[in-house]
């Protein structure tokens, strides 16, 4: 009787891990529409600031992110519905990529403004800033290949 039982488990493991893995992808799909960076300049003359943020989509490393995203988000649902559990691993490869596209974002900045830094003292203070977009962004793309790979241990087990 134990050992009818453990087939039916081992399934629901695997498809656990390509659950987890959809789930992370569609979150990092999500995460490709909220703000990655901006300029802020703040004076404490006045006492107030003006942003201007540049979504993940606005950039060209964003539109890839959000296709990386698309793509192991196929992978999940694929590896959930399909027969072999074991597709949700394939989804290491479009997550490491998002995680590759995110690092370059913040690496090789794309305009003038993304550079500058301007401190006056306490009349007018500019500089780049990273969103919560971004971190949240990175830490889905991490999760997915992290849980990729699971994925693929749970299946070797």
């Amino acid at each position: 009787m134990a050992d009818d039982l453990k087939p039916a488990r081992t399934t629901s493991a695997r498809r656990g891990a390509a659950l987890a893995v959809a789930v992370a992808a569609a979150l990092l799909v999500l995460t490709a529409i909220m703000p990655w960076a901006g300029v802020e300049a703040r004076s404490d003359l006045i006492g107030a600031g003006v942003s201007d943020d540049v979504r993940g989509v606005d950039v060209s490393a964003g539109l890839y992110t959000l296709l990386a995203g698309l793509a192991a988000l196929a992978l999940g649902v694929t590896g959930l519905l399909g027969a072999r559990p074991r597709v949700a691993a394939l989804a290491v490869v479009p997550g490491a990529v998002a995680t590759l596209l995110l690092v370059m974002f913040v690496a090789d900045p794309q305009r003038v403004g993304d550079r500058l830094s301007i401190d006056l003292g306490g009349l007018l203070s500019v500089e780049p800033v990273i969103r919560f977009g971004w971190f949240a962004a990175l830490a889905c793309s991490v999760a997915v290949v992290v849980l990729s790979v699971l994925a693929l241990v749970r299946r070797a087990r």
